[in-house]
């Protein structure tokens, strides 16, 4: 069943240490399993240019948890670090059998781990051949060093590829939420790639494969008046699923941003929401969306708004 994952990309620059841990320990209090992070976490916000930062700060939230170990799940992606702080994402390490036996490797010392739970091809990486990328993830399956494998980033034809080439992924992580862009409207961030129907069919045909969605909040749009939605969002949708979405909410008397993530937890395919929290308070609010059950009339009413 799918299920809520925190998003710890800021932990350790945006967010300090200490806020970090009080983050993680209310997850954990409230139930939350799945902390989803990144070797490159989050290296736009550290004056290095480098990441590593958020797997640091969880590495020691860990070490100073006896036993916290065995009751969360660790996901981290490689791909995506920067090899020059100066042209960040421009200068990507890529997804070579190399750099992601040596990302790996890094990742598990700054967690303080011997393997993590899930990991992912953070971007594509059409400079190396398919066969070495899901050989190498498949190596890392096979040696212990990760339970899952996934791909994020990436699309399903390129997914599907892999899969049949031994990768082991079985999970895709993609941007999607409850507002959708303009079919081909180009996004802020060039490195996103959204879901598309095709998409949802694809995962909902294949039962081993698991949709983990980033950006499941679009940053805090639904519920703050200084969050604008980007230009990609501008079309006559949008404004229907939002007037919908907040005549749902008031319904309900919950909260715009809950009934997006019960929506997403119990859709067909039910999708993981990766969701990022800055104080406690809004971690309550994301974890508390795990309690709403969205009936079939009220589902069947979202869908419709398009």
């Amino acid at each position: 069943m799918a299920d809520i994952v925190l998003g710890a990309m800021l932990f350790g620059t945006r967010i300090g240490e200490k806020e970090s841990f009080e983050l993680l320990d209310r997850f954990v209090e409230r139930g939350g399993r799945w902390i989803d992070t990144a070797n490159n976490y989050a290296f736009w916000e550290h004056p290095s240019g480098l990441g590593g930062h958020s797997e640091r700060v969880i590495g020691r939230w860990l070490a100073a948890r006896p036993g916290m170990r065995d009751r969360v799940l660790i996901s981290t992606k490689c791909g995506a670090e920067p090899t020059d702080p100066a042209r960040g994402l421009e200068a990507m390490e890529g997804l070579s059998a190399a750099t992601v036996r040596r990302a790996a490797a890094a990742s598990l010392q700054r967690l303080g781990v011997d393997h993590v739970d899930m990991y992912w091809a953070h971007v594509e990486d059409r400079s190396v051949p398919l066969a070495e990328t899901a050989g190498v993830f498949g190596e890392l399956r096979t040696a212990g060093l990760a339970a899952r494998t996934g791909a994020s980033n990436t699309p399903a034809w390129r997914v599907e590829q892999a899969r049949a080439l031994g990768a082991g992924w079985d999970a895709l992580q993609l941007r999607h939420s409850y507002a959708l862009p303009r079919p081909g409207a180009a996004l802020e961030s060039w490195s996103h790639r959204q879901v598309f129907p095709e998409t949802l069919d694809y995962v909902r045909s294949t039962p081993d494969l698991d949709l983990w969605a980033y950006s499941s909040l679009i940053n805090g749009a639904y519920g703050r008046a200084d969050r604008p939605l980007e230009e990609a969002y501008d079309h006559p949708g949008t404004t229907r699923r939002l007037t919908t979405l907040a005549d749902v909410a008031e319904s309900a008397g919950v909260t715009r941003n809950q009934v997006v993530l019960a929506w997403l937890l119990g859709g067909d395919p039910q999708v993981w929401p990766i969701v990022g929290a800055s104080t406690p308070e809004r971690l309550d609010e994301v974890m508390a969306a795990r309690d709403l059950k969205l009936d079939a009339e009220t589902r069947a009413r979202l869908d419709a708004a398009n």
